[in-house]
């Protein structure tokens, strides 16, 4: 056998490891590998595997095996699979893994591919089930639906064509129609009766189609199973109804009659369609059919649940494997009929199990697997064993003997088209099972004669097999040369040797070695050559049987052997075909036979010497015996026949032995049978009278020498039935099983069948029913349990067909004990009433009942409430014991005992005197809530009757007993819960029992209140009304009071914008606790008439209740947003002028557009509300008619809403069409003399047009003359009529013409020219309007001879002649440069001798509008009210006015004010912040005169502190701060600025500079048991607050340290300012400060009084005109307690200046300069005085001191009067010039340009430094600019003044006054630094700078300044803010230097900066000392400081020669030292000064 080494090896090991355990030879009964086992799989793949390519797929195969089995792939052709990079990998896990690829790296072989998954170790393979798998390539496809052509009335049915490469994974998800209506599916919809619905195949059936359903189209939705994706129908299909013409037989279309319908699985229930698609008109009527399978014949289908016919379609959901069939569907109509017919089948998922699925079988027995499975359809069955197929196709597999190769794994699959399933089992080899092998064995082998020979041969197998020997086919005995041996080794192998003694020739041969056991044989064999002479040893005779083959090998010995031949009658063979010869020396004769083959063959061996040697051998053939065929007939034989046959032996050598066998039993003995030996070669067997016992094989055998043969035949004997067990009566006790034998014999077997009699008599016999307990089994009847009813006549009836048949009647009787149906029952009875007990005993009479109670005998004697009576029954004996009145102690078991002769029996009946139950107790409260209470209480005695139930009754507290509630709860509970009550009610609750007796009393009453529960009502009355555009009044009352589940507290009411999936916005509403009182709110800031959805809802202490229904409504209609466009105007005629335009924007109506309104008016009285005109109309244009002609008129279109007249378009100017003109208004017809009259007139009124001409007539009365024409030109207007007769009337009159013709005429005046000539004056009184600063001319012409002569009054005073007004020669009286004194009335005077005349003009001045009053109405946090007023004198109508203001640290603000707007709220302020607000006026003319500065603030206050306890939260190394614990001051917090350091440390550590408020801080890293400084700011928008505390941390353990004695306090806020250590302790701020300001403010106080006195002697320049004004503002102001602060070792240095290059300024003679001598002699002299004790100099009380700047007029208002450039270049410090400039010193500056005119120059008067720096001075309006202010200036609230430039521009202006003027022209200079957008941004960066109003007016007395908290920060803010702010991305200005530093260069953050630091003292700061230079380049200056300091572009002066280095300048500054100690300010910087700091004292 070829047993593989490895399987050798684990056989010797466990052979060993057996052999060792039992320490026996033999093998161990268990076979080795009993706890190993081959493979089977945990985890199988699935039969599909689809996928797409973008998802990839794994593929898991597990199996289990021991050892554990390897998972191989292989393709369906047994091929191994590998991995295909990037397509195809195998994990390490065993998973086949497709990776996602790409669609163009699809490959068939691998991605659609039939794989399984082999597992195999070495006790066998298992392949897995068939894995179909198949990639999806993403591919585009569409669907399409296709038109269906339908009759009409009949069912349509639309198909969603899918393609078919995707049709395996689409499939339809839903139809819809063109307007979106969806159509789902099967399982979607209610029903199947509605008129369309989605069939299960995806199909769109439309039933009972008609004419209207062509007009839809309709489109499938797919979905794509591997994608998820969804897709609509590239197409849309509909209907095509066609009528119908006449009667339509059904006609089938679609698909045709042979459906084949598939459903994949059945298990997910799926539904299937079977169609019929037949149409007919008349609709026709569908019937369905199902053929019964394997017949022609059909049943109708029974329509349910399940299976649905809608009209032709039949569907059956949830399909099962018994639906598969032949369907019929027929269609009828009264035309004709069709049927089709579709085979369905259903298929249910395939399944196969092995039984067994492993067995262990022996060595040649059998073993036998059966394959079971489930599924539909099953279309093959096979069987592989280890993988590899072995053909057979059948469920059940026999293998016949197991052989060792049978062992393995055996597998059986299922397959159909779609699917395969498979199951493993294995098959072990059981104990003793392996056959001998030959393990080891002997070689050939040549040798010399003599030696001794040792063969050896080992052996192995189980059992132990036996080996023997042969030489040349002889076997070997042991002899004296021959010797055998043989042992077992200890693995079990057997060694077997030959021993053969001293070699002869004649040894040689071929030997064999032969292991046997009974499983088995296996031998070896190999020649032994000695070395001699040939030799043949002796052959014994052979006998063979005729037609075998002859095998015989010649034993030949000796070596060598040249030739070995056989020989027959000296013939060498072969000598015909039968014979073969082999040179080995074997003979070979096919078919022997006796005549041809018998005979004596010799062996001849010959040697290459020619020796040889001869052995003979005699073949003997044997012929064996061949028996002739014979039977007993072709029929049965029946009893009594005889019969006999012969046994002929036709050929076979004598003698032959013949015998007769009869059931392979020898013959002879058997009676009956004779036997007759007929011969040598014949044999008869006869039987004379057939028996039954002869029935049987009869068989003849005839033996010879050569073989025994034998042939057999059947006797059959016809035998009647026979009894072999004839049945007798029976008696059986009742309740026994039953069991009477009936047995009978014969041939054929009969059959034994039983029958009951009917009735109580034998005679008629009923077949027996089947049932449970009584069977027949091979003629047996067996009764179980048998009972009474079984008792009666029997019988047992045996038939075979031969005879009559056996019968046989008995009588099965039961005998019963007594026996009691009802072993144990309750009675019940009420108490008090009589009861009867009843006892029945069934079994045989005679029965004796006694009755006892609870075991005791009950004896009626001895209570006569008790009574027994019996009666007799047919089946038994009733016992009935009456009680004729239950008491309590009647509940007690009764038994009644029974007895008969077979036994006894009793029954009890447990007897229940029932009552009605005990009151419930100990009723408690368990839990509760706002509706419902858990109740607890003990179960009373329940009366004997089960409690039904109780009855929990409960009320409100108030309510009776009578008004309750009830919740029944079931008896066999003690807890209930008690539901639907309402939340915070007092409720009585009790409890009653019930039984079915009656109710118990009720328990005591318990008293609860509920909990309280959030509201369950909805508010209620919910009104929402707009109140306006942006504002909505919410109303409601609340939820009905047994809805609030407690107390309301308030509501929320939410709104939002309508329509949208916004969540609500909350409002919070506290309830109004008055009865029936409504709630509002008013909802605001809403989107103007936009529809909000408002909900309610109400809260209490618990929650919120239910949201109230939506309510909806729009906010009232807003004011359109948007003008209307495209307005235009056209003119049509001289009176009117057509307006078009467009709507505006729909988004910007803000509601719906009524109508729209067109404002007119003349451009020139445009600025007159009440001069305009308004036309309402609804188009979108209108004509305007009665307009003034020829004239320009200004036109605005606005639409209005109900909310009101939207935005005004852009004004839009036309001019009516020019017309003739009016008459003159006015003619004078004057003597000139004798012959001449001048003719005078005015113009017309309206002009209608431009006057082109005048017509004057002229005609003389009375006469017939004509009337005379003469044309004057249009400016003319007067004309002199000569040649005229003397003292002859002359009429005249005059006429205006323009270019459309000649206008009407004037009045008619009569003259007579005359020598007398009076003085009159042609000119008429008139009314003249010049505008401010131009030029006027009144006329007045005069008449008379002699010549008048004219004098002119004004107001009534006489004129005479100045160089400002003359008269001209004309007599017009000239005026220039109108100002507004000049208006008033101007007479004209004309006399000579004859006459005197005048006329009186009035002259209107045109002025911009003086400076308006303004006054605060009222502040809040956020906002500022003002009043204004203009000024009384304003002649003309003012238009408007600008209203200015800015933050005390912020850039102006402007805003337009109309001029009838009363007042004007400036909103969205800063809070707490000081703000100062001044108005101009403006008018056609220009901006006027800008109103006094109105000083003011916000409310709120800077930060409060808070207690330290609350703030600062301690532990060992950090601490945390609250910075909840910071009031605000009324100005929501901005942000905290946290420092720290140790307290013996200088320098300050920042933590963090932005802390946020309303958080907790935790300030880290502290060192434990150390002393801290803090130090906190908080900041808000009115300031900031300081707080510096001292802080302990805790030791390690948690402990405190001791405090620190140094006078701070125990960390409370500093009173103290610390020193430095160097200083002496008496330097202390504490004491200094107080000393310092004291003689500061009595230094101050002096320098007051100087002032005063010296301002009585100057001018007092407040009168006079204000029509030049300029402002000059000063930066520092102090009040009277204002210090120099003389601390700061720098102070000088700070208080340098640089003047002027290469100028040194003369004083000017007249002005006044307060030099640094002056003042140190006490006389300060001021020109403007210090008119309060703030020193605050107003300049515009004084313009006088600036001589008059000209300017050209300014026409009109709006326009920008001109450039403003001003310079800013830089202020530079030097040491060693603390002497050049003091405070409180007037400076006279020139102008910019060394051109300038020195006596233009400007007084300045220096203030007070601040902080040691100066704070900016402007200077001339709009020239000079503010410097950059220092970085580090911290002024306290108001201590400064604010700058103001650009005073141009009104609508720019940054500062209080608009200019009307231009400057003069030497004021441009483009060698300066600034350009003039720097006004703005300078402005910006300066905002800490000053006021007009330098000084702290009253508004400014801020107490919170003076606090003693604050006197602190003067030496806190030195070190640390070395650069304070810079980390605050502050505006620039805030760094160390000033402007421009180049250490700041971006901070452009956009939040704006917290203010600095006020009252900032530097007495104890190194920052900015002597290292800090306060120098800035020219570079520095000229960089462009942009807002919020931007500073990036740097802007170049462009005239070089005004760029000079710090080095130039320091030279220039020195030579300016050697001159005279003039104060010398570079003119260029406006105002450099250093300021000093302040500090309250």
């Amino acid at each position: 056998m070829n047993m593989p080494n490895e399987r050798l090896k684990w056989l010797m090991l466990y052979a060993a490891v057996a052999l060792i355990a039992c320490g026996s030879q033999t093998l161990a009964a268990n076979p080795p590998d009993a706890d190993q086992k081959g493979p089977v799989f945990l985890k199988e793949p699935t039969n599909r595997i689809d996928f797409s390519n973008s998802t990839g797929a794994e593929i898991e195969c597990k199996a289990s095996g021991n050892p554990m089995p390897e998972i191989i792939w292989i393709r369906s052709d047994g091929t191994a699979v590998g991995d295909v990079p990037g397509l195809r990998q195998i994990s390490s896990d065993g998973k086949l893994v497709f990776p996602p690829f790409r669609a163009e790296d699809y490959r068939q072989e691998v991605h659609a591919q039939v794989y399984a998954c082999l597992a195999r170790n070495q006790f066998g393979s298992i392949i897995s089930r068939d894995v179909h798998v198949r990639a999806v390539v993403q591919q585009f496809y569409e669907s399409e639906v296709n038109n269906e052509y339908v009759i009409r009335g009949n069912a349509a049915v639309l198909k969603c064509s899918i393609p078919s490469f995707v049709a395996d994974f689409v499939q339809v998800v839903s139809w819809q129609d063109e307007e979106g209506q969806l159509y789902g599916s099967l399982g979607d919809q209610q029903g199947t009766d509605g008129k369309y619905l989605v069939l299960p195949s995806g199909e769109l059936h439309i039933r009972e189609v008609g004419p209207e359903d062509g007009y839809k189209s309709y489109q499938c939705r797919t979905k794509h199973r591997l994608t998820g994706e969804t897709r609509l129908s590239a197409t849309k299909g509909r209907l095509v109804i066609t009528e119908p013409v006449g009667s339509v037989s059904p006609q089938l279309n679609g698909n045709g009659n042979q459906e084949h319908i598939t459903l994949t699985r059945v298990p997910t229930m799926g539904s299937v369609t079977l169609m019929c698609p037949a149409q007919a008109y008349p609709v026709p009527f569908f019937r369905w059919y199902k053929f019964i399978e394997g017949t022609t014949r059909k049943q109708a289908v029974v329509l349910s649940d399940r299976v649905k016919q809608v009209s032709g379609t039949l569907i059956i959901k949830d399909a099962v494997v018994e639906d598969s069939g032949k369907y019929l569907c027929v269609v009828n109509n009264s035309v004709g009929g069709e049927s089709v017919e579709t085979v369905l089948t259903v298929t249910a998922p395939l399944s196969a199990k092995i039984d067994p699925p492993t067995q262990t079988v022996d060595f040649g027995r059998p073993a036998v697997f059966t394959c079971q499975y489930t599924g539909n359809p099953i279309k093959t069955v096979s069987w592989m064993k280890d993988g590899k197929a072995i053909g057979h196709s059948e469920p059940v597999l026999r293998i016949e003997s197991v052989k060792k190769e049978d062992k393995g794994m055996y597998q059986c699959f299922v397959r159909n088209d779609q699917e395969s399933a498979e199951a493993s089992a294995e098959l072990k080899l059981g104990g003793r099972f392996d056959p001998p092998v030959i393990r080891q064995a002997f070689q050939e082998e040549t040798m010399e004669p003599g030696p001794s020979v040792f063969l050896k041969c080992v052996a192995g197998g189980n059992p132990t097999p036996e080996i023997s020997w042969e030489l040349d086919g002889k076997k070997i005995a042991n002899n004296d040369r021959y010797q055998v041996g043989q042992y077992v080794t200890v693995n079990g192998d057997v060694v077997s040797y030959l021993n053969i003694t001293s070699v002869h020739a004649n040894d040689g041969g071929l030997y064999k070695c032969i292991a046997k056991s009974k499983v088995g044989i296996a031998e070896h064999s190999a020649k032994l050559n000695v070395y001699g002479l040939p030799y043949i040893r002796q052959m014994e005779k052979k006998a063979i049987v005729a037609g075998e083959t002859l095998i015989v090998t010649c034993p030949v010995a000796g070596y060598p052997i040249d030739s070995i031949v056989w020989e027959r009658d000296n013939r060498a063979l072969p000598i015909n075909r039968k014979q073969k010869v082999f040179p080995n020396g074997t003979l070979i004769i096919e078919n022997v036979e006796r005549n041809s083959d018998q005979a004596t063959y010799t062996c001849v061996a010959k040697n290459q010497e020619g020796y040889s040697a001869r052995g003979s051998l005699e073949v003997q053939v044997m012929v064996p015996p061949k028996i002739t065929p014979f039977d007993f007939g072709d029929t049965p034989t029946n009893v009594e026949d005889s019969v006999s046959v012969m046994c002929l032996i036709s050929n076979g050598d004598l003698p032959i032995d013949i015998e007769w066998y009869f059931n392979d039993y020898g013959i002879s003995s058997y009676s009956g049978i004779n036997v007759v030996k007929g011969g040598k070669r014949n044999s008869m067997l006869s039987i004379d009278s057939v028996q039954a016992r002869h029935a049987g094989k009869y068989s003849c055998r005839a033996k010879n020498h050569a073989a025994a043969v034998n042939f057999t035949t059947e006797l059959i004997v016809n035998v009647p039935p026979r009894w072999i067990l004839e049945p007798t009566d029976k008696a059986f006790a009742q309740g026994s099983d039953a069991k009477v034998e009936c047995k009978a014999d014969g041939f054929p077997k009969p059959q034994v069948t039983w029958k009951k009699a009917v009735g109580d008599t034998p005679g008629e016999y009923k077949d027996l029913k089947k049932s449970d307990n009584i069977r027949v089994e091979e003629g047996t009847l067996h009764v179980d349990n048998i009972q009474k009813t079984n008792e009666g006549y029997y019988l047992c009836e045996a038939i075979n067909g031969i005879g009559s048949g056996l019968s046989a009647v008995i009588m099965i009787s039961v005998q019963a004990p007594p026996e009691f149906t009802e072993k144990l029952r309750n009675q019940t009875a009420r108490r008090g009433e009589p009861a009867v007990l009843q006892c029945e005993a069934k079994g045989e009479k005679p029965i004796g009942i006694l009755w006892n109670m609870n075991n005791m005998r009950l004896d009626p004697k001895n209570d006569n409430r008790y009574t027994i009576r019996e009666e007799i029954l047919s089946t038994g004996v009733m016992s009935s014991l009456s009680i004729k009145r239950t008491e309590r102690s009647d509940s007690a078991l009764f038994t009644c005992v029974a007895t008969n002769a077979f036994g006894s029996d009793d029954a009890s009946i447990n007897m229940i005197v029932q009552e009605v139950p005990e009151m419930p107790y100990a009723l408690k409260v368990l839990d509760k809530s706002g509706r419902s209470v858990q109740l607890s209480w003990a179960q009373p005695y329940d009366g004997n009757s089960p409690l039904d139930r109780y009855i929990i009754e409960f009320k409100r507290s108030r309510a009776s007993w009578s008004e309750i509630d009830r919740v029944i709860v079931p008896g066999h509970t003690t807890e209930a819960q008690v539901q639907k009550l309402s939340p915070a009610t007092t409720y009585n609750i009790r409890i009653v029992a019930e039984n079915a007796i009656g109710t118990s009393q009720s328990s005591e009453a318990v008293t609860i209140i509920t909990a309280e529960e959030a509201p369950s009502g909805k508010p209620q009355n919910i009104k929402v009304e707009p109140v306006n555009q942006t504002t909505m009044r919410v109303t409601w009352k609340p939820p009905p009071r047994t809805e609030w589940n407690g107390e309301i507290l308030g509501y929320y009411v939410g709104y939002k914008l309508s329509n949208t999936n916004s969540s609500y916005v909350f409002e919070t509403i506290n309830f109004i606790t008055e009865e029936g009182k409504e709630h509002n709110l008013e909802l605001q800031n809403l989107r103007v008439y936009t529809q909000y959805s408002v909900v309610i809802q109400a809260f209490n202490k618990i929650g919120a209740g239910p949201l109230s229904e939506e309510e909806k409504q729009f906010t009232a209609e807003g004011t359109p947003s948007q003008p209307p466009s495209d307005t235009a105007c056209t003119t049509l005629t001289s009176q009117t002028i057509r307006v078009g335009w467009v709507s505006p924007p729909l988004e910007s109506a803000n509601g719906v557009i009524k109508t729209y309104k067109v404002v007119y008016a003349p451009s020139d009285e445009w600025y007159d509300e009440t001069k305009r005109h308004y036309k309402k109309t609804a188009s979108s244009d209108t004509v305007l008619h009665g307009l003034k002609k020829y004239t320009n008129y200004t036109m605005q279109v606005l639409a209005t809403t109900a909310g009101g007249d939207g935005v005004r378009s852009v004004p839009i100017h036309c001019q009516t069409e020019p017309d003739v003109p009016e008459a003159p208004t006015d003619v004078k017809a004057l003597v000139m003399g004798n012959a001449a009259i001048l003719v005078s007139w005015r113009p017309p009124a309206q002009p209608n047009g431009i006057i082109t001409q005048y017509t004057v007539y002229s005609k003389a009365e009375g006469a017939e003359t004509e009337t005379k024409t003469q044309k004057v030109p249009h400016y003319q207007m007067s004309f002199e009529a000569t040649e005229l007769e003397k003292n002859k009337p002359y009429e005249f009159w005059v006429t205006a013409s323009t270019t459309i013709g000649e206008g009407q005429q004037s009045k008619s005046i009569v003259a007579m020219p005359s020598d007398q000539v009076p003085a009159k004056i042609a000119s008429f009184d008139d009314t003249f309007t010049a505008t401010f600063k131009e030029d006027a001319k009144m006329p007045c012409l005069a008449v008379g001879a002699p010549q008048p002569e004219i004098t002119w009054k004004i107001k009534g005073v006489e004129f005479s002649a100045n160089d400002r007004m003359r008269v001209l020669p004309d007599g017009s009286l000239l005026i220039k440069s109108v100002n507004r004194q000049d208006a008033g009335d101007y007479s004209c005077h004309a006399e000579n001798s004859i006459a005197k005349d005048s006329i009186t003009h009035k002259l209107i001045v045109l002025a911009p509008p003086q400076s308006p009053h303004v006054t605060l109405s009222a502040t809040t946090t956020d906002a500022l009210t003002v009043k204004l007023k203009p000024h009384e004198g304003d002649t003309a109508p003012l238009h408007g006015y600008t209203l200015h203001y800015k933050p005390e640290f912020g850039e102006w603000e402007t805003s337009e004010v109309s001029v009838d707007s009363q007042k004007h709220n400036i909103e969205n302020l800063l809070c707490g912040s000081r703000y100062q607000v001044y108005a101009t006026g403006f008018n056609n003319i220009g901006a006027g005169e800008a109103s006094d500065i109105l000083n003011t603030r916000t409310k709120g206050q800077k930060p409060k502190l808070p207690e330290k306890p609350r703030f600062i939260e301690v532990s060992s190394n950090s601490v945390s701060l609250h910075f909840k614990a910071w009031k605000d001051g009324g100005c929501p917090m901005s942000h905290f600025v946290v420092e720290s350091k140790k307290r013996d440390q200088i320098e300050w550590n920042q933590i963090s500079n932005n802390v946020k408020p309303d958080n907790n801080y935790v300030v880290l890293d502290l060192e434990p048991a150390t002393w801290y400084n803090l130090r906190i700011t908080a900041h808000n928008s009115a300031g900031f607050t300081v707080a510096e505390y001292d802080f302990a941390t805790l030791t390690v353990t948690g402990g405190t340290i001791a405090p620190l004695d140094d006078g701070s306090g125990h960390g409370n806020v500093h009173t103290r300012i610390r020193l430095p250590a160097w200083m002496p302790e008496w330097l202390d701020l504490n004491f200094m400060v107080p000393l310092i300001a004291t003689v500061v403010v009595v230094a101050v106080g002096i320098c007051v009084v100087c002032v005063a006195l010296s301002r009585r002697r100057a001018d007092d320049m407040r009168g006079g005109q204000k029509d030049v004004y300029y402002d000059v503002v000063y930066n520092q102001t102090m009040g009277p307690g204002a210090t120099l602060d003389k601390r700061r070792p720098d102070l000088r240095d700070e208080l340098g200046y640089i003047a002027p290059p290469n100028r040194k300024l003369p004083p000017v003679p007249g002005s006044n300069y307060n030099t640094c001598d002056r003042i140190k002699r006490g006389t300060v002299i001021s020109r403007g005085g210090l008119r309060s004790n703030h020193s605050t100099w107003d300049p515009r009380r004084n313009p006088n001191l600036y001589e008059e700047l000209k300017a050209p007029p300014v026409p009109m208002h709006g326009n920008h009067y001109g450039h403003a450039h001003g310079n800013a270049e830089c202020h530079y410090r030097h040491p060693g010039m603390e002497d050049e400039i003091c405070p409180y010193a007037t400076f006279h500056l020139l102008g910019f340009r060394e051109e300038m005119d020195p006596t233009k120059a400007m007084n300045f008067q220096t203030f007070p430094h601040q902080n040691g720096h100066a704070g900016p001075v402007p200077g001339h309006a709009g020239t000079m600019l503010p410097p950059g202010h220092p970085g580090h200036v911290h002024s306290r609230s108001g201590s400064q003044s604010m700058p103001r430039a650009n005073r141009y521009q009104r609508k720019n202006s940054q500062g209080g006054q608009s200019s009307i003027y231009t400057p003069a022209p030497e004021y441009d200079d483009p060698a300066n630094c600034a350009e003039e957008d720097q006004y703005r941004r300078y402005t910006r960066v300066n905002s800490q700078g000053g006021s007009l109003y330098s000084g702290p007016g009253p508004e400014y007395d801020d107490p919170a300044n003076c606090a003693p908290e604050e006197d602190q920060y003067g030496s806190q803010y030195g070190g640390p803010y070395g650069q304070p702010y810079d980390h605050y991305g502050s505006r620039g200005s805030m760094g160390r230097r000033s402007i421009g530093s180049a250490r700041n260069p971006g901070n452009g953050s956009p939040e704006p900066p917290p203010p600095p630091p006020r009252n900032h003292d530097m007495s104890n700061s190194s920052f900015n000392d002597s290292k800090e230079s306060n120098e800035i380049s020219e570079a520095e200056c000229d960089r462009d400081h942009g807002p919020r300091g931007n500073y990036g572009a740097v802007k170049r002066s462009p005239q070089p020669k005004d760029q000079r280095t710090t080095e130039e300048m320091r030279k220039l500054i020195e030579r300016n030292e050697t001159g005279p100690k003039q104060l010398q300010l570079q003119q260029t910087n406006g105002a450099g000064f250093t300021a000093y700091d302040t500090m309250a004292v």
